[in-house]
């Protein structure tokens, strides 16, 4: 049977019990970034441009350089050995390492790397949102295109949906306007155009949402401060594609697939 697996540098065992040591900056600053991926039948979906967010992200911070795609590519290889796991959901971290205590880096810090694979299929059930009042995404953020280790205020949101009976929020831009979800690219169709903010307004640029751009399926437009009751609208990360109201039930998973470049 299938179970979870991690892996701390070259340690190998369940998430639960594996450590990261308390003098790592990740674990005690959030000093470091990290990727989400989809495995699907064995094979990590767009790895390629994962990673090249994840290096973008360390070289933004100034950390040290993350291991190549090679040795990732073993790691994650040996997870689905060792854990059985076909289809699942790969996360990635890099941190600066351990540096001793306060917030200037060591001079030569050596980074650390550690990461799980759960078991997980792609989701297309509707989801229930509510448009945040706690927390909004900052346009001027200078880590606003980063995927950093410090996602507090993300659960700080994530709390707010489950306190209001919803599974997830809509976050406003601090220029105004719907901006994306607290772990998600918030998608609204107009004209049979899928319309999404700029990255501008503070929105992470995500990896479907990349290749949706790319591939012309996805525009760049500012959206309203609020959801069209009658626009398809859905938000999309590269693990789910979930539709916020009936009209996009029908177009969420068809979408995903597209995006992946898949049957």
């Amino acid at each position: 049977m299938s179970h979870a697996i991690a892996w701390v540098e070259q340690q190998w065992g369940h998430p639960d019990r594996l450590g990261v040591p308390v003098s790592d900056r990740g674990l005690g600053l959030g000093d470091g970034v990290f990727e989400t991926l989809l495995i699907r039948g064995g094979v990590p979906q767009l790895l390629g441009e994962h990673l090249q967010r994840w290096r973008d992200g360390a070289t933004w911070l100034q950390l040290p350089e993350p291991p190549n795609q090679q040795q990732v590519e073993q790691w994650i290889a040996e997870a689905i050995r060792r854990s059985g796991i076909a289809d699942g959901a790969l996360r990635i971290n890099w941190s600066r390492g351990s540096g001793g205590r306060g917030l200037q880096p060591p001079a030569q810090a050596k980074g650390r790397c550690w990461g799980s694979l759960y078991p997980h299929q792609p989701s297309f059930q509707r989801q229930q949102v509510v448009i945040s009042e706690r927390v909004q995404r900052w346009a001027d953020d200078p880590l606003k295109g980063c995927k950093t280790l410090d996602y507090s205020a993300m659960v700080l949101a994530r709390l707010e949906a489950s306190q209001a009976g919803a599974s997830d929020v809509l976050l406003r831009s601090s220029q105004g306007g719907l901006c994306c979800g607290s772990s998600a690219n918030l998608l609204v169709q107009e004209g049979g155009q899928w319309l999404t903010p700029p990255l501008s307004s503070g929105a992470l640029p995500g990896v479907m949402r990349a290749r949706g751009v790319a591939m012309g399926l996805i525009q760049e437009a500012r959206l309203a401060d609020s959801l069209p009751n009658e626009q398809p609208a859905l938000l999309l990360n590269s693990l789910d594609c979930r539709p916020l109201n009936h009209i996009a039930e029908p177009l969420a998973e068809p979408l995903f697939v597209q995006l992946l470049g898949s049957d």
